[in-house]
């Protein structure tokens, strides 16, 4: 598989992640009177959000290395941003399901930080994507 084609599969995986990212969005509100559901919900998210956020760093790690394309700042940004991603989505699973769900007030304080949580997420991949389409139409360099 040659750089272009790798970097490819990096960026469809990407747009697919922030796709998923916004469909999780709707947990918390298709689990608004089922909070077990919510917790099940949320493990079965998490595992698909760690599944895809691994495949890109491995398309992206593959393509660094197989084209000699270096690790560039715009790179370390990447890798910082997928490390905060999995830390925020592992520590927010946890609090799901240690919680008491049962009591009305808690599982509604995590639906609403699962919104939040999630809306950052969102919020860094999308900053990434436009750094990474600004450097590539060379508006900026880094």
């Amino acid at each position: 598989m040659e750089v272009t084609e790798m970097l490819a599969v990096h960026s469809i995986l990407v747009k697919v992640f922030l796709g998923f990212l916004v469909g999780g969005l709707f947990i918390p509100i298709v689990t608004a009177k089922n909070p077990l559901g919510f917790r099940k919900a949320s493990f079965i998210y998490t595992m698909i959000f760690q599944a895809i956020a691994t495949m890109i760093a491995f398309a992206g790690i593959v393509a660094i290395f197989t084209g000699d394309l270096g690790w560039s700042v715009t790179t370390i940004i990447m890798v910082v941003v997928w490390a905060v991603l999995m830390y925020i989505e592992i520590k927010k699973y946890k609090l799901i399901k240690v919680a008491n769900l049962q009591n009305p007030d808690t599982h509604k304080l995590l639906k609403d930080a699962f919104l939040k949580i999630s809306s950052v997420q969102i919020l860094l991949v999308a900053v990434m994507v436009v750094l990474m389409v600004l450097k590539a139409k060379g508006v900026i360099v880094l």
